[in-house]
C-alpha cells in the first residue's frame, strides 16, 4: 500500500494509505453500528430463539434415535436368551407339556382345596401346581413347590411368592436347579406401559421352563426395559417392578417342600359333607311324623 511524507519540526513522518470506504460499508455501519441497544437485544434474541429451536429438534431427534435403538437391542437379546435351551430344560419343558394337557382346566375349575373359581376361564394356581408337580414326580423327577418370603428393605417391600423347581444332578455340573412359573408373562405385565415395552412382554412365555442363570438375564433386562418405560413417560416405578424385587420372588431363599401324594381317581372331584352337631340338626324333620294334639282355645 503505498504512503505519503511529511515533515513536523524536521522530522519525516510516513502515513499509511487507508482504503477509502465504500456506500455499502457506510450502510452496513450504520445499520450495524448505531442501532438502538433496543433493536440489538431483539436481534439477538431472535438468533437465540432460532438457535435453540434448532437443538431442541437435535435433542428430540437424538433421543428418539436413542431409544429406538434401546428397545431394539433389548428385543433381540430377549429373544437369543428365550431361543437357547439345554437338554435339560427341553426334557422337563416337553414332560411339562404332556402334563399340562392332562389336567381338566374348563372355564370353572372345582379344587381339591374345597374353592372354586368364579371368574370364566380363572384357574386356581395352589391346585394347579399340586397336580403338575405330582405328575412330574409320576414322571420321576425330584420336583417341589417351593415358597419364597422376604422382609422388607429400604429398597424393596416385603412379599412372598410360589412356583415350582426341579432338582438335577450332573456328573460334572453337580446339582442343577430348573424354575417353573406357571404364570411368568403376567409377573411383568404393567397397566399404563408403553407399547414398546408391551410389545418386549409379550414375547415372554406363558409358561416359564428355565435355568436359575437364564432367569436372572430375562429378569435383568425386563425389568430394565420397564425402567425406561416409566423414565420415558415420565412415571414413577413401583419398588415391585425393579430387579430386586423380581429376583427375591425366584431366587432369594425358599422353602422347599414336596408335592402331595395324588388321591384315588374319583375322589378329587367327590363333594364334601358339611359338619353337623347337636346346634345345627334340623329338629322340624325329626318331629314331622309326631303327634300333634289341637289344643282348644277357651
Amino acid at each position: 500500500m503505498a504512503s505519503r511524507s511529511s515533515t513536523w519540526e524536521g522530522r519525516e513522518l510516513e502515513f499509511l494509505e487507508l482504503p477509502v470506504a465504500s456506500p455499502s460499508d457506510i450502510d452496513e455501519f450504520l445499520e450495524d453500528g448505531h442501532r438502538s441497544p433496543e433493536s440489538l437485544a431483539a436481534s439477538e434474541g431472535r438468533r437465540t430463539e432460532v438457535w435453540d429451536e434448532e437443538d431442541e429438534e437435535n435433542e428430540d431427534s437424538s433421543r428418539t434415535e436413542e431409544s429406538k435403538n434401546f428397545w431394539e437391542t433389548q428385543k433381540q437379546l430377549l429373544q437369543a436368551i428365550l431361543c437357547r435351551s439345554s437338554p435339560t430344560e427341553s426334557r422337563i419343558r416337553s414332560a411339562k407339556r404332556a402334563a399340562l394337557k392332562e389336567i381338566e382346566m374348563g372355564p370353572e375349575l372345582s379344587c381339591d382345596c374345597g374353592k372354586q373359581t368364579t371368574t370364566p376361564g380363572s384357574r386356581c394356581w395352589s391346585c394347579l401346581m399340586e397336580k403338575l408337580s405330582g405328575r412330574l414326580q409320576k414322571a420321576g423327577f425330584n420336583i417341589a413347590i417351593c415358597k419364597s418370603k422376604w422382609r422388607s428393605s429400604p429398597y424393596i417391600p416385603s412379599g412372598e411368592h410360589t412356583f415350582l423347581d426341579v432338582l438335577e444332578t450332573k456328573l460334572k455340573k453337580g446339582e442343577v436347579r430348573v424354575l417353573i412359573e406357571l404364570n411368568f408373562r403376567a409377573e411383568f405385565e404393567m397397566a399404563r406401559a408403553s407399547e414398546e415395552y408391551n410389545g418386549l412382554v409379550q414375547q415372554l412365555p406363558e409358561v416359564f421352563v428355565g435355568k436359575v442363570e437364564r432367569l436372572q438375564s430375562v429378569i435383568r433386562i425386563v425389568c430394565s426395559a420397564a425402567k425406561k418405560c416409566m423414565k420415558e413417560r415420565r412415571m414413577h416405578m413401583g419398588p415391585w417392578r425393579k430387579e430386586r424385587y423380581m429376583q427375591a420372588k425366584w431366587l432369594g431363599p425358599c422353602e422347599r417342600r414336596a408335592p402331595l401324594p395324588a388321591l384315588p381317581v374319583g375322589l378329587n372331584n367327590r363333594p364334601r359333607r358339611p359338619r353337623a352337631s347337636m346346634l345345627t340338626v334340623d329338629l322340624t324333620e325329626k318331629l314331622a311324623g309326631m303327634h300333634r294334639t289341637p289344643v282348644e282355645v277357651v
